[in-house]
């Protein structure tokens, strides 16, 4: 079986996996910092056929809108039977955040587990952090 090497990211964005994010109504007057983890995600490795399993970690301060979180649960079980880098799969997930929740701030980080002895992550961030407090500022990595 030839290693297939490509990015397959026109090849697995959906506009219909976006309309799985849902939103609800959120305002506040403390900037709040939420963190959301899963070491449950997992896609399937265009290269080898076999599925990557990692962790992700999602920082976001938001302007008007919250991540539901079993919708993103299911956003993110979408990609479990997809054939898709973690540079891609990533940069994807990131661009669906972004759209829905129009954050004040965004971070993702995804560890795939180690494959060849060599460990990965890959950090995504938008959004200007220098206009909140420090003690805010702080609770971002």
């Amino acid at each position: 079986m030839p290693i297939r090497i490509a990015d397959t990211r026109a090849e697995v964005r959906r506009p219909e996996r976006r309309s799985i994010l849902e939103t609800f109504a959120f305002q506040t007057e403390v900037p709040q910092v939420i963190h959301l983890h899963t070491e449950e995600f997992s896609a399937v490795c265009p290269g080898t056929g076999l599925p990557d399993i990692g962790t992700l970690d999602i920082w976001y301060i938001p302007s008007e809108r919250c991540i539901e979180l079993k919708s993103l649960k299911m956003y993110l079980f979408s990609y479990r039977n997809e054939e898709i880098f973690q540079e891609p799969v990533a940069d994807l997930i990131f661009e669906d955040l972004w759209a829905v929740l129009e954050p004040r701030y965004l971070r993702l980080s995804l560890r795939y587990n180690i494959r060849g002895g060599i460990l990965t992550t890959v950090h995504i961030a938008k959004g200007d952090l220098s206009s909140f407090p420090e003690e805010i500022r702080r609770l971002v990595p």
